[in-house]
């Protein structure tokens, strides 16, 4: 009908055009590499970080800074090595023809690169080819194999691209009023390439992809009130669709973003502090082990659940909806940030975990799921996981409640070690693979803690120097450091090699200097 309407109509043309531009996009950290590796070259998330920490540590190479990088800037200690490091990489063929600017433009600040503040609370920054090695890449790069090279390419070209001018572009946005419906049509013209000159035409599209189609196309010169014709209208009818699988690149970038998933708007804030599920190295081993226990499965380069990877899910939802809501990590984080103020005892606190601990796996015990899902057996290997079922279950109903009365009681006790007969498939240590229950742990470590009990592994060793059970070593909480122990220091942040150098340490109560230790050249840096 609006189409019929609008064939052949004639009328004023409004003409809108804008010159904007566009900042270079942030540098990598370990998730986004993860997730652009993934979408490039089909790699997986491991893959991608066995390839970085050769880049970092291998022998002779060493050519990138740390691979867990948590965060996208770096600190502004390094713009010094700007100039270095971007001589460097122009020096050979790759990049030679870049149109670099003469000085190389450095963003600071939260919509730049180089900010100190973005690093607070942080280990890593962004990752970066090494300043002191970036000089040897000619006699370095025949040591590097092709997946080294593609990984180090991508490294650079983010690092060359962030020092580079704004993407500069002419925006026209034509429309044309047809009885209260607006045609309308949006095209793009470049003024200046600017940083996307660094990126070749492959890697250029991905860039784009987040882009309308028709907003990069080219429009003929138009002026404004010009009376222009329309013909062969269309009205397109779309419809949304559901969300596209995950690949381990995206799937990565989710766990870092569990937020997203969380309604409860104080969760959803705690979560984004607390950085999601998972650390940048240790997201790629949790979807490894899921592939391993057959719960997820690659399918080209999407990653899926498998039939027993849903079954999982619904045996959990079922039995306590807590155990698939990652809002709960925010709830244990404001369970831990009241005791770091001050606002509730240690103890307390893992009683609350431990409690509901006890209280899921009893529903679990209990068969809570009505339906009476079981999981399917294991295709690869079901002897071995058969046997793993069989020793869980066993394990877990050795455990009972304690007196929820009883204060300083754990919900949960464990098993002592070599209680009862050894069942099929054990480990020679009197344990298989699954006995190691992680509320029991908790609790049994708070418990220890408590009242000095030594904590006991299954293969004999306690908690704390692995000495066997034989002994009395009783294990008792770590001190942070005091002026007893050593002088405290304020190391600012990039110069933990130095202060080592130096003689500092570190524990959980920040950097100090051990009684003995020299502390002159501290004060002469104003570390005191």
């Amino acid at each position: 009908m609006i189409a019929a309407r609008a064939d052949g109509f004639t009328g004023p043309l409004s003409v809108k055009v804008e010159e904007k531009r566009q900042a270079p996009p942030r540098l990598h950290d370990l998730p986004t590499l993860q997730k652009h590796c993934s979408a490039r070259f089909g790699w997986t998330a491991a893959h991608t970080l066995e390839v970085a920490q050769e880049l970092y540590d291998g022998e002779g190479k060493k050519l990138i800074t740390y691979p867990r990088a948590e965060s996208r800037y770096l600190p502004e200690s390094l713009i010094q090595d700007v100039p270095k490091v971007v001589a460097a990489l122009t020096a050979g063929t790759s990049f030679g023809s870049l149109p670099m600017p003469p000085e190389p433009i450095v963003r600071r600040g939260k919509q730049g690169h180089f900010w100190d503040k973005g690093l607070e609370g942080v280990s890593h920054h962004a990752i970066i080819p090494n300043a002191n090695t970036v000089g040897d890449l000619r006699s370095i790069w025949p040591r590097l194999s092709k997946d080294e090279r593609r990984l180090f390419m991508v490294i650079a070209r983010s690092y060359l691209a962030a020092l580079m001018p704004d993407y500069r572009y002419r925006q026209t946005t034509a429309s044309l009023d047809v009885g209260g419906a607006a045609f309308q049509a949006i095209g793009r013209q470049p003024i200046e390439i600017g940083w996307r000159a660094v990126f070749g035409e492959e890697e250029e599209r991905e860039n784009r992809e987040g882009e309308d189609k028709d907003d990069r196309q080219m429009l003929p010169p138009l002026r404004d009130g010009e009376i222009v014709g329309l013909s062969e209208p269309l009205v397109e009818a779309k419809e949304t669709k559901p969300p596209p699988r995950y690949s381990e690149g995206t799937l990565i970038e989710a766990m870092a973003n569990a937020w997203r998933f969380v309604e409860n708007p104080e969760h959803r804030e705690r979560l984004k502090e607390a950085k999601g599920i998972g650390t940048p190295a240790t997201r790629a081993e949790i979807i490894q082990g899921l592939k391993r226990q057959d719960m997820l499965v690659a399918s080209g380069k999407n990653i899926v659940p498998t039939e027993r990877g849903l079954a999982l899910f619904g045996i959990l939802e079922s039995a306590d909806r807590a155990l698939v809501d990652p809002a709960v990590t925010a709830k244990l984080e404001f369970l831990l940030d009241e005791v770091l103020v001050g606002r509730r005892r240690a103890e307390e606190a893992i009683d609350a975990i431990c409690g509901q601990a006890a209280r899921i796996i009893g529903r679990l015990l209990d068969g809570a799921p009505s339906d009476g899902a079981a999981l399917p057996a294991v295709s690869s290997k079901p002897d071995r996981i058969s046997r793993r079922t069989g020793k869980t279950r066993r394990t877990a109903r050795t455990m009972s409640a304690a007196s929820p009365g009883a204060r300083g009681q754990s919900g949960i006790r464990r098993a002592r070690p070599g209680a009862g007969k050894t069942p099929p498939g054990a480990e020679s240590d009197g344990t298989t693979p699954a006995q190691r229950p992680v509320a029991g742990s908790v609790c049994a470590t708070r418990d220890a803690i408590s009242v000095g009990e030594p904590i006991g592994h299954a293969d004999g060793r306690t908690a704390h120097h692995g000495r066997p059970q034989g002994g009395s070593r009783k294990v008792t909480p770590r001190s942070t450091a005091t002026a007893g122990d050593g002088t405290p220091l304020k190391i600012p942040y990039g110069n933990k090699e130095v202060a080592l150098r130096l003689g500092a340490r570190y524990r959980a109560g920040g950097w100090f200097a051990p009684q003995g230790t020299a502390l002159e050249p501290f004060r002469e840096k104003g570390w005191l």
